[in-house]
């Protein structure tokens, strides 16, 4: 039952966290009315406030790895205050910031706990077990976006003057609350005692070549996940299409982890990697030539590399912790900078891709002209083939003994 406890809180965390690097830019800049160089700073703020808080934030629970519990319990309380009071309370810019610092808070201590609880239970080092963990983990998180994606079409017959997310900010506080009650037995074992955590150790444990190649493999999909919405509503033309668009990804990503994991045991994680990075790359050139209309063309590349994504989901985040393991080290403070790093790749995304649509003349919702539509497709498409072949540059410098079965 514990791995699936620990699926069921992923299953929250992703229902919380899809609409902030998903829905939150659209929502913004059409229901709050805030222009995209306004956003694009205000989200590289508070992802800046989020990545300086993180290793904070793992260094907590490590420091109190016996209240791991009440930890949980605060976090999945502060998704239940943040969410309603981004999406369904605020009414300017100030409301907004506020309920952002809660929920991106309260997501960052979640994501924190539940990637250190995996090693926990996974019990050590072995790769297998590890594995298993993270399986169960990633299948919870990929259905909670899937979950989260549907959501808000369903939710919009209901109310349709925000596209459902008033309703699911008050869902959420339902499903927020569940979760944390039946989840309370995955963190009544206590974490093995574990060296603290230093620079020095990190690198001697050699990972951070796997924190460097998380992080610029993270861009391509932090780029993607910012633009997504604008790239179906606005280039596509494709109006109420983004939930399906959103659900065959991560169903695709969902279904995808077991098969990685059997070809990951057959071929090993280098080699596997290898082969889902060049499936990104081909998604990403597929999606720079399509045009409006295109729909089933991009559903078949939503696919693709939804199930490309799977194979980084579940391996990156196993290296990393085996890499932990192996020397004892805290895995606190560790997933406080591995999860550091993914807010990073996002503040980046929004900070630069978001300014650049602006300065292109860009706008959400209206006829944008063919440069608008240029700078679109370079941000969503171009610059995150380029960014993945340096992620594939970074997996093949790797120490064969890291990326091994």
């Amino acid at each position: 039952m514990r791995p699936l406890r620990l699926s069921l809180f992923g299953v929250m965390l992703a229902a919380a966290g899809l609409p902030l690097y998903i829905h939150l830019p659209r929502f913004a800049s059409v229901h709050l009315g805030l222009e995209l160089a306004t956003l694009g700073g205000l989200l590289m703020l508070l992802r800046i406030i989020d990545l300086v808080q993180d290793p904070l934030l793992g260094w907590i629970a490590d420091r109190f790895s016996t209240a791991h519990g009440w930890l949980a319990l605060i976090a999945s309380v502060g998704l239940a205050i943040g969410f309603p009071l981004v999406f369904s309370v605020a009414q300017g810019l100030g409301g907004l910031v506020f309920g952002l610092v809660v929920l991106f808070t309260a997501y960052s201590l979640g994501m924190v706990l539940i990637y250190a609880r995996s090693t926990v239970l996974a019990g050590g080092a072995d790769t297998v077990a590890l594995t298993r963990m993270a399986s169960y983990r990633e299948a919870g998180l990929l259905f909670g976006v899937i979950l989260a994606a549907l959501a808000p079409d369903l939710l919009s017959q209901i109310s349709a003057e925000t596209d459902g997310y008033a309703v699911f900010g008050w869902v959420m506080v339902v499903i927020c609350l569940l979760c944390a009650l039946l989840c309370r037995p995955i963190w009544k074992e206590h974490p093995a005692k574990t060296d603290p955590l230093t620079w020095g150790a990190l690198t001697k444990a050699k990972a951070t070549g796997i924190v460097l190649l998380y992080l610029v493999n993270s861009l391509p999909v932090a780029l993607t996940a910012t633009l997504f919405l604008f790239f179906v509503e606005d280039h596509l033309h494709l109006p109420g299409q983004a939930g399906g668009f959103l659900v065959l990804f991560f169903l695709a990503a969902a279904v995808s982890v077991p098969v990685w994991r059997r070809v990951s045991d057959y071929l090993g994680i280098r080699k596997t990697l290898l082969i889902a990075m060049s499936l990104a790359i081909v998604s990403f050139a597929g999606a720079a030539g399509l045009s409006a209309g295109h729909g089933l063309a991009f559903a078949v590349i939503c696919i693709a590399s939804g199930a490309a994504s799977g194979a980084d989901l579940l391996l990156l985040p196993v290296m990393f912790s085996r890499a932990l393991a192996r020397q004892g080290l805290n895995a606190g403070l560790a997933f406080g900078i591995w999860s550091g790093a993914g807010k990073l790749a996002l503040a980046l995304a929004a900070f630069v891709a978001l300014p650049l649509l602006d300065w292109a003349g860009f706008q959400p919702g209206r006829i944008n002209d063919a440069t608008g539509q240029r700078a679109l497709v370079f941000a969503y498409a171009i610059l995150p083939l380029f960014l993945k072949l340096l992620a594939i540059g970074l997996v093949l410098s790797l120490p064969k003994s890291e990326t091994s079965s």
